[in-house]
C-alpha cells in the first residue's frame, strides 16, 4: 500500500487528530522522564538555574499537598483554658523539691560507686614511650628500626605463642614476663601468692593494656580461690582486680594491694 493510501487509512479511522485530553496525559507522563534527562544533561550555570526552578517547584508542590491533607483531616476543637491556670513558664514550680531529692538521690548514689572503686593509688606518673620501649633494628644491613622490645614486667597467657622474628612487632623478653604476684588483702592484713589472670588497665596507655605490660598503678586479675572467698550466694570467688604498688622491673616481683 503506498505511503499516501495509508494515512488516508489512518485518519478515516482515528480522526483527523488526537484528543486533546489523551495528548496532555501522555505529556504529563513523560514530564518526568524529560526532567531527568535534562538535569543530568545540563551543565554550568544552566544547570544551576534548572535544579534551582525544580526545587522551588517541589516545595509548592508540596505545600499545596500538606494544604489539601490539613483541609481534609480533622482538627479537634481547642480546649478551653480554666481560669486561674498555671503558665508554662511556671510548671515546674512545683516539681522543685521532689527535683532537688532526686537530683540530691543521684549525687548520692555516685558518691558511693566512686566510692565502691576507690584505688589505693589514684595518681601514677605516667610512663613514656621512650621509657617502655627500646628500639631494635633489624634486617639484612640493621637499617630497619620498626620493632620495638618491651622493657617493663609484662604478662603473658598460658597458650601464647610468639610470632615468627620476621613479623614480630613488639618483643616481651622470657625474663620479664611474670604470671605470679603477691597480693595482700588489706582486711585480713596478709599478703598471699597468687597467680595472674589478665591485665586489666594500664593507666598509662591502651596500648600497654593490650601488650600485659605491668607497672606502678596497674589493674590486674588475680585468681583468688584459694582464699576460699564466697558471695552472698554461696558462690566461691574466682577472680579479683588488685592494683600493683611497686615498680616490679625494679624489685623484680609484683606486689600488689587487693581492691576490696
Amino acid at each position: 500500500m503506498p505511503q499516501n493510501e495509508h494515512i488516508e487509512l489512518h485518519r478515516k479511522r482515528h480522526g483527523t487528530r488526537l484528543d486533546y485530553h489523551e495528548r496532555k496525559r501522555k505529556k504529563e507522563a513523560r514530564a518526568g522522564k524529560k526532567a531527568s534527562y535534562m538535569a543530568k544533561k545540563l551543565r554550568g550555570i544552566k544547570a544551576k538555574m534548572y535544579a534551582k526552578q525544580r526545587h522551588s517547584e517541589k516545595v509548592r508542590m508540596n505545600k499545596t499537598i500538606k494544604a489539601h491533607e490539613e483541609k481534609l483531616s480533622k482538627k479537634r476543637e481547642e480546649e478551653k483554658v480554666a481560669e486561674g491556670a498555671v503558665p508554662v513558664y511556671l510548671l515546674d514550680r512545683e516539681q522543685q523539691n521532689r527535683g532537688k531529692v532526686l537530683s540530691n538521690m543521684l549525687k548520692q548514689k555516685r558518691k558511693e560507686k566512686a566510692g565502691k572503686w576507690e584505688v589505693p593509688i589514684p595518681k601514677v606518673r605516667a610512663q613514656c614511650e621512650a621509657e617502655m620501649f627500646r628500639v631494635i633494628k633489624s634486617g639484612k644491613r640493621r637499617k630497619k628500626a620498626w620493632k620495638r622490645m618491651v622493657t617493663k614486667v609484662c604478662f603473658v597467657g598460658d597458650g601464647f605463642t610468639r610470632k615468627p622474628p620476621k613479623f614480630e612487632r613488639f618483643i616481651r623478653p622470657m625474663a620479664l614476663r611474670c604470671n605470679k604476684a603477691h597480693v595482700t588483702h588489706p582486711e585480713l592484713k596478709a599478703t598471699f601468692q597468687l597467680p595472674i589472670l589478665g591485665v586489666k588497665r594500664n593507666p598509662s596507655s591502651p596500648m600497654y593494656t593490650s601488650l600485659g605490660a605491668i607497672t606502678k598503678g596497674t589493674i590486674i586479675e588475680v585468681n583468688i580461690s584459694e582464699l576460699g572467698l564466697v558471695t552472698q550466694t554461696g558462690k566461691v570467688v574466682w577472680g579479683k582486680y588488685a592494683q600493683v604498688t611497686n615498680h616490679p622491673e625494679n624489685d623484680g616481683c609484683i606486689n600488689a594491694v587487693l581492691l576490696v
